[in-house]
């Protein structure tokens, strides 16, 4: 596994635009990848003065071309790449972590009996986080509602695909906090798996690092 970080210019017209319809990203994030398609993990971060591009992916990915088109004109390679296994096998049973997490937080709510749910997002921050906390456990974590925050929550609305396809709406939440690892093949299964709805769309990505008491 490796997790890629690549730098982004918000200023750019074609950063922009991708800024605000993921799918964008997502299929030149696809493009940095050789041989058969494969589902790959990423996540927007803005951190300081710096908008970034996080993937995690199976292989190593050449983002030369991703880095040229959406980062910085100023010269120098743009990304890094490195191994995310050496951090996998880190992960144990009672590890406290710090994670950062932007997910679609949903319920489905049937419009009659019998009836598929319409899927809906969470849109006040106590259901948001209520929504972490009902799928920690299954996930193979721990944490307490004081320990987390919604740090941004956001509505993406863009059309699908590249030629004005239907219309899609997600609600982004980012959370972030400390959490404690209680089935480490089940959370490192999430690390690489993701959490949630809309992953093609730079949603479900979890991350974490390490914290004083690691």
């Amino acid at each position: 596994m490796f997790l890629s970080r690549i730098e982004l210019d918000p200023g750019r017209r074609g950063t922009m635009k991708a800024l605000a319809s993921p799918n964008l990203f997502h299929g030149a994030i696809e493009q940095g990848f050789s041989g058969p398609r494969k589902r790959n993990l990423w996540r927007l971060d803005t951190l300081g003065e710096k908008t970034w591009l996080l993937v995690v992916s199976q292989d190593r990915p050449d983002f030369s071309r991703l880095a040229a088109q959406f980062g910085p004109k100023n010269g120098g390679p743009g990304w890094e790449s490195k191994a995310y296994d050496p951090l996998l096998r880190r992960i144990e049973t009672g590890g406290l972590w710090h994670f950062r997490l932007t997910a679609n937080p949903t319920v489905s709510k049937p419009s009659q009996a019998g009836q598929r749910g319409k899927v809906l997002g969470h849109i006040t921050t106590a259901y948001q986080k209520q929504w972490l906390l009902d799928r920690a456990e299954k996930h193979g974590f721990s944490l307490s509602e004081t320990a987390f925050d919604v740090k941004e929550s956001r509505w993406l609305r863009f059309r699908k695909g590249t030629d004005g396809g239907r219309p899609v709406t997600l609600l982004s939440v980012t959370y972030e906090g400390l959490l404690t690892v209680t089935d480490p093949e089940l959370f490192t299964r999430t690390l690489t798996e993701g959490l949630g709805r809309g992953k093609a769309y730079g949603l479900g990505l979890l991350t974490v690092a390490r914290t004083m008491k690691n």
